[in-house]
């Protein structure tokens, strides 16, 4: 992964996901910082660069596509994974159309996101630095 840990944005209302993709990321040598909502991610994202972000799409407040369509204004190198539980043919494409990297279904797999992760940073300037 080089000298520099990467550093991950995990975007979940779920405090449960949101603590274990912590544990399991920072395990593997990943800075996170942890988000309740995509309000709270978005001024966390003004104020502090990162390398990817794993975000749900079911949130109150700001939904994860709302969220993505945010980031993808404001932050356009930013890589985005979005996670969720009861996706659907319709959140996929406009999650993938908004400019997410990657579509993952919930409980995700660490295998899965790992592969996945590794793709973000191969691909991305962001990823190599």
């Amino acid at each position: 992964m080089g000298k520099t840990a990467k550093r991950i944005l995990v975007v979940d209302d779920e405090e449960n996901t949101r603590l274990g993709l912590s544990k399991l990321l920072s395990h593997e040598g990943f800075v996170v910082d942890l988000a309740a909502n995509g309000t709270e991610a978005l001024d966390l994202l003004r104020r502090q660069r990162v390398n990817l972000v794993i975000s749900d799409i079911n949130m109150p407040d700001m939904n994860g596509i709302a969220f993505l369509r945010e980031i993808s204004r404001r932050f356009p190198s930013t890589n985005v994974i979005m996670i969720t539980a009861y996706g659907g043919v319709e959140s996929y494409l406009e999650a993938m159309n908004l400019g997410a990297f990657e579509y993952l279904h919930k409980p995700v797999r660490l295998d899965e996101l790992r592969s996945v992760m590794k793709k973000v940073f191969e691909n991305s300037d962001i990823g190599t630095s």
